[in-house]
Formats: structure tokens, C-alpha cells, sequence
């Protein structure tokens, strides 16, 4: 599928122009529904363009007036990345900010941004916070969702997800990851459309390694 076939925004084509075909993945969450705002978990292997699935639905509402989108990761490092690479890409079209600091700050002067990129505990405190903008997020981003079964961030996470519904049923949710092991369950549960798929850039060769050589299987 030619990305010029999507039924984008025009300023979105000139900022994606480095991209010709969509990849298996993207394909499938397009005819899933993604730029109709449907709700999907996506589970694919790294590097199969997840993000851009992500970045596709965010841009969409965003240049259709729909509302803010909000991008959540488990670790600080990854939101300065991903916030750095959005600010770098979008910075023409939207503003993007970063917030996984302070717990105990409602952060007010996010009301004026399109994209916050945050860790969950940071999300979960502006929502303890009440923080007035969660209520005009169009997209949620959940990121490495699979971390619903760590022990030490999944019952934030849970919860978090559970706000979120409360606070804005209609906003479109995607869940993204490489690992899940009971991915129907969740989807049912997130109330999402699922998507699979297993290619990869990069085909990966499984083996083992013993006296000093790998016998590939």
C-alpha cells in the first residue's frame, strides 16, 4: 500500500515524504480501521513500524482538530528519544512536549501542546492531579504495553488504562508491542481490534552456540 493512497491530512505527506510503501503491519492497522479512530492493539516484532502506526494516528486527529494525543513509555531515556525524534519530524505542524519529571507538578503549561510524550507514572499523577487538558486527548499511545505483567510498573499501568476510559471513553487507544503471550485476551480487555504480524526488516535466525560454533536450526 502507497502511503499516498491514505486519506491524510495534505501537510502530513510532505513531513512523511521519506516513506513510499507502508510495511505489513501498518497495512493491516490502516485497513483495521486507524485513521477511522478505532482502538487497536498492535503486536508486531521491533522495528516493524510500530511507531509510525502510532505517528500516523496522532498527526491525523491533531491536523483534523480531533484533539491532543498523548505518547506513553516505561522509561525517561526512551520518552526524551521519541520525544526528540516527533519534535524533530512535527515541529512544523505541532507542538511536542516532554514530561516524565516532577510527580507532584500538574505541568499546566501542557494545555498548549498537541503531543505529550510521558512515562505512565508520570500520566498517572496529572491524572491525580486533574490536570483540565486529559479531557481533549483524541489519541492515547501505550507503548511496550506487554509491561501490563511486570510486577513493579504493570499495576500502574493497569490502572492508568482504566482512568483513561473513565476520563475519555471515545479517544482512539493504541497498544503497542513486540511480546505479548495472551494477545486476545488483552485486546478484549483494552476493548481494541487486534493486529498481527511477524515480519521483520531483518530476517532472524535461531541457534545454538557450544564449543566454539553456532548450529543454526
Amino acid at each position: 500500500m502507497k502511503l499516498t493512497s491514505l486519506k491524510l491530512p495534505e501537510k502530513l505527506f510532505s513531513l512523511l515524504s521519506f516513506i513510499d510503501e507502508l510495511r505489513p503491519a501498518q497495512e493491516k492497522s490502516v485497513d483495521a480501521g486507524l485513521l477511522d479512530g478505532k482502538s487497536l492493539l498492535v503486536t508486531t516484532p521491533t522495528s516493524s513500524g510500530k511507531t509510525l502506526i502510532a505517528e500516523l494516528a496522532m498527526m491525523n486527529a491533531i491536523l483534523n482538530n480531533k484533539g491532543k494525543a498523548v505518547y506513553v513509555v516505561p522509561l525517561r531515556a526512551l520518552a526524551a528519544e521519541k520525544h526528540r525524534d516527533f519534535q524533530e519530524r512535527y515541529k512544523s505542524v505541532a507542538k511536542v512536549a516532554h514530561s516524565s519529571g516532577d510527580i507532584d507538578s500538574t505541568d499546566s503549561y501542557l494545555a498548549d501542546y498537541d503531543i505529550i510524550v510521558c512515562t505512565a507514572e508520570k500520566l498517572d499523577s496529572l491524572i491525580r492531579h486533574h490536570a483540565p487538558w486529559l479531557s481533549s486527548l483524541a489519541v492515547i499511545v501505550v507503548d511496550e504495553v506487554h509491561l501490563l505483567n511486570d510486577p513493579s510498573r504493570g499495576p500502574t499501568l493497569e490502572i492508568l488504562l482504566t482512568m483513561l476510559r473513565e476520563i475519555v471513553p471515545n479517544a482512539q487507544l493504541l497498544a503497542l508491542s513486540a511480546t505479548i503471550g495472551n494477545p486476545e485476551e488483552l485486546a478484549e480487555w483494552l476493548q481494541a481490534d487486534l493486529v498481527q504480524d511477524d515480519w521483520r526488516p531483518v530476517t532472524l535466525h535461531k541457534g545454538t552456540y557450544r564449543a566454539g560454533a553456532v548450529e543454526f536450526h
